[in-house]
């Protein structure tokens, strides 16, 4: 299956049914991904050789004010978008299938987990993936061992504490933290 095809699907039906074609498919690209994910990780490289190997990672041409701290790992990573000017920095892990979209001038701390996919309830039927989109707006900062969880979207400015498991959406200008993440105070209340 061709990867457009592939990406469209996994958009449009969020979900993936174990064994399917489309999981097959899905897998095909992950095994690739794995092995790119594990050449940047075993390897010492100036900041343009790494956005030139992530670029490959995840379909996209990166500015050259992306920056990564290594190690990094992505299970499928042709579903990640970045914004300009973005900085991860190690440990971090994306989770995704369901797609990963951060914003412009945005900041990952170490450890980050994005986690798009849940699986089925029913024991019988694990193997059934239900994908959502983890959405950061522009000029987030999520702080260190944080969890991001499917479907979540934070907003423009938010920051979000060091530990948090981030489980709703964000509201823009506000400082989450916590598990789950509750509002701690807005940010027009600290700058």
């Amino acid at each position: 299956m061709e990867l457009e095809k592939l990406l469209s699907i996994m958009e449009t039906e969020g979900v993936i049914h174990g064994g399917s074609e489309v999981n097959k498919a899905m897998v095909a690209v992950s095994d690739e991904t794995r092995r790119l994910c594990a050449q940047l990780n075993n390897g010492v490289y100036t900041n343009e050789e790494i956005r030139q190997q992530v670029s490959q990672i995840i379909g996209q041409e990166l500015d050259e004010g992306f920056s990564l701290f290594l190690p990094f790992t992505s299970d499928f990573g042709k579903n990640i978008k970045i914004g300009r000017n973005v900085f991860i920095n190690s440990g971090c892990r994306f989770q995704d299938q369901g797609q990963i979209i951060i914003g412009d001038h945005s900041l990952i701390g170490h450890n980050v987990v994005f986690a798009t996919i849940n699986h089925d309830f029913n024991p019988l039927n694990r193997g059934t993936m239900y994908l959502k989109p983890i959405v950061l707006k522009e000029r987030t900062w999520i702080g260190s061992n944080s969890t991001i969880l499917p479907g979540v979207t934070v907003g423009e400015n938010s920051i979000v504490a060091a530990g948090s498991v981030v489980t709703k959406d964000v509201e823009p200008n506000t400082i989450v933290g916590g598990n789950p993440a509750r509002v701690i105070a807005n940010l027009e209340d600290k700058i």
